[in-house]
């Protein structure tokens, strides 16, 4: 009986990612987007490999456990526009908390790579 309350349990919290998207995301995939059209600085917080295997058109690529070069991309004004995504949008919530921190002010958490993707047709 535990191991199905447990996978029931699993199930819900899967459930709940799927549908929103993934961990995280700060807005609906074309809100994203329209920052990005508006100028926002795209960065892709995941691995080398990982966007070498694919990215969205037009992202750096900066691991989210390197804040200092995500500072040094993200510049002198800390009111500029930045959208962080990952593969599900654990990773970017670090990264855009680390940005916060540093003073950062217009960070947004672009959540699931996957999603953005599909939501743009690339």
């Amino acid at each position: 009986m535990n191991n199905l309350l447990l996978a029931i349990v699993i199930a819900v919290i899967i459930a709940f990612f799927v549908f929103q998207g993934g961990a995280g995301a700060d807005m609906e995939p074309h809100e994203v987007w329209r920052a990005v059209d508006e100028g926002a600085l795209l960065i892709d917080v995941r691995t080398a490999g990982e966007f070498d295997s694919g990215h969205l058109k037009g992202a750096l690529n900066i691991p989210y456990q390197q804040a200092d070069l995500l500072q040094q991309a993200a510049g002198e004004d800390k009111s500029r526009s930045v959208v962080v995504y990952c593969r599900s949008g654990r990773r970017s919530s670090i990264a855009k908390k680390s940005l916060n921190e540093a003073g950062y002010t217009n960070v947004i958490n672009g959540g699931a790579f996957s999603r953005l993707k599909a939501s743009r047709g690339e």
